[in-house]
């Protein structure tokens, strides 16, 4: 096959950040009808009105012609107001929460440290179908890096769905085997994938050197891993579907002596899954993943218009993007790409 035609994809998460920064990324978007816009700015989007405000600056930056609708998440925090929640997703403007523990990554000191402290907007979400997405990594010091997320499902996710059966969660970026198969189990959930842990290991990061940009939270983890996530994206289950978690970040500050986590994906993540999904002898599935699932369990129709990926001659992306915050060095898959999205 070198030619593959999908209902245009959309990307269940990605960052954006604003200004300079967000004027300069946007345009990367372009193949994805649909983005769900994290925000964990700083400071961070917490209410209705702040999140109007974004979406605004948002529309305000996209280029002429481009037509990615963006999807706004609000910031939960302790002091979060359940009716203002509410309100906002009533009025079409707010699609997600987003609930980040405190500490977990980039901008997240806002978050949350008692879930029993925003049980109230959780049961009001519930009540409004508005779904939770989870940033699924303790932050306790003593837990190892590479087990945040198993420990995270055992200590802080069952617990939360067993008290509130009826919220719809989504576990955004999973990495382990571990969450593949606590989501197997489970109803009324969803979970992202991303392409760096599609592709990568953490011997991608780590053997031979430190490579700061593909460092990204949740960290990578064991190739076992890897295979467990590859097998889920794979699969035809519509509870896995893209979240990119493109993250950009100047490239200074990710080559630096404490480098900042996120891997710029999005110029490159529609070829890189196709490489993924050949390599895998599924790339009649990959419809699936990119373009259905995810606008299923966010309750939304399937985009009528198309993309076409072609494969041909290997190409190797460009090494940065420049945008007036800086340049941002982009994700390098360590291959040769041979699919491209044909505009």
């Amino acid at each position: 096959m070198t030619r593959l035609a999908l209902r245009r994809p959309d990307d269940w998460h990605v960052h954006l950040r604003d200004g300079a920064m967000m004027a300069g990324v946007l345009p990367d978007s372009r193949h994805f009808r649909r983005i769900l816009v994290m925000p964990n700015l700083v400071p961070p989007v917490v209410t209705g009105a702040e999140a109007a405000a974004y979406r605004a600056r948002i529309l305000a930056a996209m280029p002429p012609g481009q037509d990615t609708e963006p999807h706004m998440t609000l910031y939960l925090t302790e002091a979060t107001d359940p009716a203002d929640v509410v309100a906002a997703a009533a009025s079409g403007l707010v699609t997600a929460v987003k609930l980040y523990p405190a500490g977990a990554t980039t901008n997240s000191a806002s978050g949350v440290r008692d879930i029993d402290r925003v049980m109230p907007v959780l049961e009001a979400m519930v009540e409004a179908d508005i779904p939770l997405c989870v940033h699924g990594e303790v932050t306790d010091p003593a837990v190892d890096i590479f087990d945040r997320e198993a420990v995270f499902l055992d200590r802080v996710l069952d617990p939360l769905r067993r008290r509130l059966p009826g919220l719809r969660v989504v576990l955004e970026h999973i990495t382990t085997a571990e969450g593949v198969a606590y989501l197997r189990g489970a109803e009324g959930m969803a979970g992202t994938l991303t392409v760096q842990h599609l592709m990568l290991s953490r011997n991608d990061l780590l053997a031979g050197g430190i490579r700061p940009h593909y460092y990204c939270l949740p960290v990578l983890k064991r190739a076992s891993h890897r295979a467990a996530l590859r097998a889920a994206a794979v699969s035809g289950d519509p509870r896995f579907f893209l979240g990119t978690d493109s993250a950009p970040h100047p490239t200074a500050a990710k080559e630096s002596a404490c480098g900042c986590a996120g891997c710029y994906t999005a110029p490159v993540a529609l070829a890189c899954l196709a490489h993924v999904f050949e390599e895998e002898g599924a790339l009649d599935r990959l419809e699936g993943f990119t373009s259905l699932f995810g606008a299923a369990f966010y309750r939304l129709p399937p985009n009528e218009a198309r993309i076409t990926l072609e494969k041909g001659a290997p190409w190797t992306p460009p090494r940065r993007r420049a945008t007036g915050a800086g340049p941002v060095t982009l994700f390098d898959p360590g291959i040769a790409l041979e699919w491209r999205v044909v505009e």
